[in-house]
């Protein structure tokens, strides 16, 4: 029969650290806070951090290391692990035997981080067992000694190839098969990425492009809605630079022919910061797009949305409700999920339960239980829906109406006191209502369980430090035409874009939305329980007050805050009438 591991405060006791009645005091406080009972008696000051990392050692048969102990240093070898791994998880590899990696790491219960690492790092692991803060001074010494911040990488290099193109021509010259280690961490490819990451945060981008051509790979970043050419590198740098970031994203670096997806986490100037990452095939190689998502993004406030205050007040009013649902909708990219994000930060108190289902969970919220659609397994977004219902939420968010079965689950638990958010892919709030009947759901479900509809889009805002004052000459007439703005109107109150260093030379620093609130009252509900054409619903609803898109992107220009031409390029697509 095998041996009962020890218990960490027998361990501790046998050794005479602390008393019987230290651990009985400690393991209460664990059992209250939720916490491990080592964490606890370094709190309490019963132990040190270094004496429970001895006792976790001896407690599961593992190696203690003392990281202070003399030649330590000379055995660390960071180049065996990438930085983002070390960093992150803080885990320090101490050498190689044969297939086996020997890495130290704090806590010998993360299961999950040996399979991860076993997985990313192709290998076999030996842990060792250290303080967790004597490894993070260890890991934080020794990258600082050894290369520079990103910040000061970033500032003496103004393109993102000018430093590194030699050595890649001297590396491929070395290299027999005319590739480069993509996991070596001083290696030309890595820099390259970790500077091409780092250098699309700091412009504000949204998104990261990586387009293979026919003769070079394109670099675009996405800044404030529009793509903006960075960089052409040369074709030799693809797969190289393909296979890192696939490789920090922890995606199948020998997979080329189906989609991939995967997600990063790197520390840019001190803020941790999450990249979703998708690997698409294409006709010359692999396209690859980073999605930045940034933690306080979705916490910015309802009212730094763009709401004028008519539409604030019916907002707040309307996602305080009970009960019913509230769609908004929009193309992709309009800022749907930053809007439904914001509504549920402010909800999330102790006496809401709020419960979401989400493809992908892009942001993560304290408070509320956030759940990931997975197909492949049979979790849908019906299934997640039918078990929460289960679960008795006061508030559910579904990331999508995609279908009938998922509209009729979510109209169900609006009709039985749910107050249910979600979003949908139509042009104006109006079409929502017919987009619901078309796709199955019964007229009479649509008019009595929807409580309003909001349709919005994104605009980006003039840059304040360079935008100037428009000479009534230098307004185009067919733009303000379009948004039903008469140049009589425009007297000192409509600026233009010029552009600067602040704004990376566009004119425009930042997104704001436009919004289409329509509330459903009893004429639009009859409508819609009459299958009426969405023009009869429209004209209900312009009736009722509803502003169109058109018309608060009006009130955006004459405030000063963005163009005509930027209003007629985002509204219009929607073909509204202001």
């Amino acid at each position: 029969m095998a041996r009962s591991r020890k218990k960490l405060g027998e361990i501790l006791v046998g050794w005479g650290v602390v008393t019987a009645d230290q651990v009985n005091q400690a393991a209460s406080v664990a059992k209250g806070a939720g916490k491990r009972l080592g964490e606890v008696m370094v709190e309490q000051g019963f132990a040190s951090e270094g004496q429970v990392a001895k006792a976790i050692a001896n407690q599961f048969g593992m190696e203690y290391v003392d990281l202070s102990a003399a030649g330590i240093a000379e055995k660390v070898d960071m180049k065996l692990v990438p930085e983002d791994l070390v960093r992150k998880h803080l885990i320090l590899p101490i050498g190689k035997s044969g297939t086996k990696l020997q890495l130290v790491i704090h806590d010998p219960m993360d299961l999950e981080l040996m399979d991860m690492l076993r997985f990313r790092l192709n290998t076999e692991v030996e842990p060792r067992i250290a303080a967790r803060s004597d490894i993070k001074a260890f890991i934080e010494g020794t990258l600082q000694s050894k290369k520079p911040s990103i910040a000061e990488m970033s500032a003496t290099d103004s393109l993102i190839t000018d430093s590194i193109d030699r050595s890649i021509d001297r590396s491929l010259d070395r290299s027999v098969d005319k590739s480069i280690d993509v996991a070596a961490e001083d290696s030309p490819i890595v820099k390259l990425a970790n500077r091409m990451i780092t250098e699309a945060v700091k412009m504000r981008a949204s998104d990261i492009h990586i387009e293979p051509m026919s003769d070079r790979v394109r670099l675009r970043y996405r800044i404030d809605g529009v793509c903006i050419e960075r960089d052409n590198l040369p074709k030799r740098m693809q797969n190289s630079l393909l296979s890192r970031i696939k490789l920090m994203s922890g995606m199948n670096i020998a997979e080329k022919r189906s989609p991939q997806d995967g997600r990063i986490k790197l520390a840019v100037d001190d803020v941790f910061i999450d990249f979703r990452v998708s690997a698409c095939p294409a006709y010359h190689g692999e396209s690859v797009v980073l999605r930045i998502l940034r933690p306080d993004s979705v916490r910015i406030g309802l009212e730094n949305l763009g709401f004028e205050s008519d539409n604030l007040q019916i907002f707040n009013r309307i996602i305080r409700r009970p009960n019913g649902i509230f769609l908004v909708t929009g193309p992709t990219g309009s800022g749907k999920t930053t809007t439904l994000y914001s509504a549920l930060d402010i909800l999330n108190r102790p006496d809401k339960k709020i419960i979401t289902a989400e493809d992908p969970v892009e942001y993560n919220f304290d408070g509320i239980n956030q759940c990931q659609v997975r197909e492949g397994i049979g979790l849908s977004f019906s299934a997640i829906l039918r078990s929460m219902l289960r679960q008795a939420p006061n508030i559910i968010l579904v990331g999508e109406i995609r279908d009938r079965e998922v509209g009729e689950i979510a109209i169900q638990a609006a009709l039985t006191g749910h107050l249910v958010f979600s979003t949908l892919h139509t042009n104006d709030a109006p079409s929502a209502i017919t987009r619901l009947i078309d796709m199955g759901i019964k007229p009479f479900l649509v008019a009595s369980s929807i409580q309003a509809i909001m349709a919005q889009r994104l605009i980006r805002i003039l840059c304040k430090n360079c935008r100037a004052k428009a000479a009534p000459e230098e307004l185009d007439h067919k733009y303000l035409n379009l948004i039903d703005l008469a140049p009589a109107d425009c007297a000192d109150r409509v600026y233009k874009a010029v552009g600067c260093p602040a704004c990376v030379n566009t004119g425009f620093k930042g997104r704001k939305a436009i919004f289409e609130m329509m509330i459903m009252n009893s004429q639009i509900r009859d409508l819609a329980f009459h299958r009426a054409p969405v023009v009869q619903i429209r004209s209900a609803a312009l009736k009722a007050g509803m502003r169109p898109l058109v018309s608060d992107g009006r009130l955006k220009v004459l405030a000063g805050t963005t163009t005509p031409d930027e209003i007629a390029r985002v509204a219009q697509v929607a073909g509204v009438e202001a």
